[in-house]
């Protein structure tokens, strides 16, 4: 074992990673999802072999959209191969049928019931549905902060040009001291008038984990709804529909879980159905029944069908053990430029549960956008540039598949950017 471990210590680099081996699924599998060290390279080297990414270059990108398992991938180019023999029947009364396996698994996993379940294409679908499917008046307020996803703040100036509703956005510093701290400004917000708060469960700029229950846990008497947008929380890091106590959750899959691209739900809590519109025309007779929101047209089925097989291989490694992970990388780059370089500084908690796989670190005095490109042209990482009004830097979000070797890449890196510059 010494000597495996030596040669796993030595050979796992950016671009030097073993084969994927028909066996790898397996031995995770042998494991069980019971947490182990973080740190235990022989275990992650196996899910690294599950894996058939570019290893040419450095993706710490994960938090827009991640590859997923080869095995996961595979399942879905079958079902489309089937699908396009004869769609009409493979498809329409083959493979669609099967989403409510899918529906199933998806509502153990978040602890609800299916038929709170709806299967979407992403967050974004998700989350819409949310926005535009509440009857809302001119002069309704919605509360969201000026950190929630780009998209969704779209969204609501929509519904303030288009209904009159009127959107206030909050504001909160980075890192933030404390949960009570932000659930402050939410409050301090609220007026008669308030009827909907957007929260994100986890902010996709900073990685901040949001206090999700006890702002549903106070709103809630008060009659104000609350849309929870986890579009990078769910199989990031464990928790419960029960937990949160939400009414309301849209995520993607692709991030996160692994599942093909263009794969997401939308959990309503079933009496809360009646009153959410979908986005696209549905039946009266679907009401009160979750597949409305459903109702697009021609359903990805392949897509959809493989998110079973990614919920299998995230169970496999263990929720526990997944985040122990991700916040073992993220520690791993983040505590070293910060202990080594006095112009790097985190806006992201470390040492915190208010924080898990993403990292924000700004370098003083450089343009992030600067900073990332120079990452790309001359040493093949892929990071994400952010430019908030209020603060920026640059964005780094490892998944199970990166090596302790390409997240030391990085922060050599930085602390080079750091030093000497970038010219």
């Amino acid at each position: 074992m010494s000597t495996r471990r030596a040669f796993l210590s030595g050979a796992l680099s950016a671009a030097a990673i073993p084969a994927f081996r028909p066996d790898a699924l397996r031995r995770v599998l042998e494991l069980g999802p019971e947490p182990g060290r973080p740190d235990d390279e022989d275990y992650w080297a196996e899910i690294q072999r599950a894996f058939d990414c570019d290893r040419t270059l450095v993706n710490l990108n994960n938090g827009g959209v991640s590859p997923t398992p080869t095995h996961v991938l595979d399942q879905m180019i079958r079902d489309l191969r089937f699908s396009n023999e004869l769609p009409v029947i493979h498809m329409w009364q083959t493979l669609e049928p099967r989403i409510e396996s899918v529906r199933r698994e998806l509502a153990a996993e978040f602890g609800c019931d299916p038929e709170e379940m709806a299967i979407t294409r992403n967050a974004s679908e998700a989350n819409e549905i949310m926005i535009f499917g509440l009857d809302l008046k001119p002069g309704d307020e919605v509360i969201a902060t000026n950190q929630n996803y780009g998209r969704m703040l779209n969204a609501w100036e929509q519904r303030v040009r288009r209904d009159g509703i009127v959107l206030k956005q909050v504001s909160f510093k980075l890192p933030p001291p404390s949960p009570q701290y932000i659930l402050d400004q939410f409050k301090a917000a609220v007026t008669p008038r308030t009827r909907v708060i957007e929260v994100t469960h986890i902010t996709n700029l900073s990685g901040q984990i949001m206090p999700v229950a006890e702002l549903v846990a106070w709103a809630r008497p008060r009659g104000i709804e609350v849309f929870v947008d986890g579009a990078h929380a769910f199989a990031h890091f464990p928790f419960t529909r029960d937990e949160l106590g939400v009414d309301y959750y849209g995520t993607s899959l692709h991030k996160w879980l692994l599942a093909p691209i263009g794969t997401g739900f939308l959990y309503v809590r079933k009496e809360r159905q009646q009153r959410l519109w979908p986005l696209m025309a549905a039946a009266a007779s679907q009401d009160g029944d979750i597949r409305k929101y459903e109702e697009i047209g021609t359903h990805p089925a392949a897509n959809h069908n493989a998110i079973s097989v990614a919920l299998a291989f995230h169970q496999a490694i263990g929720g526990a053990r997944k985040v122990a992970r991700l916040r073992y990388l993220r520690d791993r780059w983040a505590k070293r430029v910060s202990r080594e370089s006095e112009r790097c500084r985190l806006l992201t908690p470390l040492d915190s549960p208010h924080s898990a796989g993403i990292g924000l670190v700004q370098v003083a005095g450089m343009d992030p956008n600067e900073l990332v490109s120079w990452m790309m042209a001359k040493h093949r990482i892929v990071v994400t540039p952010i430019a908030h009004a209020e603060f920026s830097g640059i964005r780094v979000t490892p998944n199970v598949y990166t090596t302790v070797r390409e997240v030391d890449l990085f922060a050599e890196k930085l602390l080079q950017a750091a030093r000497e510059g970038i010219s």
